[in-house]
């Protein structure tokens, strides 16, 4: 056995829904008695391709004592369930079987001079939601990072010139969203190591405030010490 990342289930937060379960490309979920288990650790790579799928966000990546991940295993099992094995990699190609949680690497349109009409993207990958994207995901490592109120993008006209270049982005609402889940993924990517800065762009409503503090909690979980940047933006869309 060896400490190596692995699935964790949260059976209280499952609801037995089973879209994990085609997401997992070696078989080692099954719903038993309506929530979903992990059958066992070495059928588990730990690259967490079933993150993106599970709507409760009762999935998440923990370092932990296992079994080491057995490609012969996955096979006889796979077998047995009556599915074709999929090449292994040692980095996750999606995040599930949803084409929106599917992990891409963007390469931004470059531009010179002064911009006319339609302007490029600065988006460098994909998925940008943060219940989406995995801790493991390969555009966090040496990642400068974007995390970003919902409505931010909306009411900063320049959001991709001012804030979004050169970044990693994700978004998440502190008001409608799951702060404790947001709270712990962010915890296990602040403690990847990968992360070099953080901005937090944030509204100037009240409620908007509650992204900063999921922020720093999971930066005090993690044992991080990631430079912070905080930015507020009002409602009329200037940075205040």
């Amino acid at each position: 056995m060896a400490i190596r990342e692995m699935v964790r289930i949260d059976e209280e937060k499952c609801d037995g829904c089973g879209l994990c379960v085609p997401s997992c490309a070696e078989g080692a979920i099954q719903i038993i008695d309506g929530k979903a288990k992990l059958l066992a650790d070495n059928l588990c790579d730990g690259l967490g391709a079933c993150l993106g799928d599970c709507p409760q966000g009762a999935i998440t990546i923990e370092k932990r004592d296992a079994d080491e991940f057995d490609e012969a295993a996955v096979e006889k099992r796979l077998q047995e369930i009556g599915r074709t094995p999929e090449p292994h990699s040692a980095a996750p190609a999606a995040t599930g079987g949803c084409p929106s949680a599917q992990v891409k690497t963007l390469e931004p349109e470059s531009s010179t001079g002064e911009l006319v009409g339609q302007r490029p993207s600065e988006l460098r990958q994909w998925p940008v939601q943060l219940q989406l994207v995995p801790p493991t995901a390969p555009f966090l490592q040496d990642a400068e990072l974007l995390l970003a109120a919902d409505c931010v993008p909306f009411a900063h006209a320049d959001f991709h010139k001012d804030m979004l270049k050169g970044k990693a982005l994700l978004i998440a609402c502190p008001k409608l969203d799951d702060g404790q889940a947001y709270i712990e993924k962010l915890t296990q990517m602040f403690a990847q190591g990968g992360i070099t800065s953080l901005c937090v762009a944030i509204m100037e409503v009240p409620c908007c405030s509650g992204l900063v503090s999921i922020v720093r909690q999971a930066l005090t979980n993690s044992g991080a010490e990631i430079p912070l940047e905080i930015i507020t933006v009002g409602i009329g869309g200037e940075i205040k």
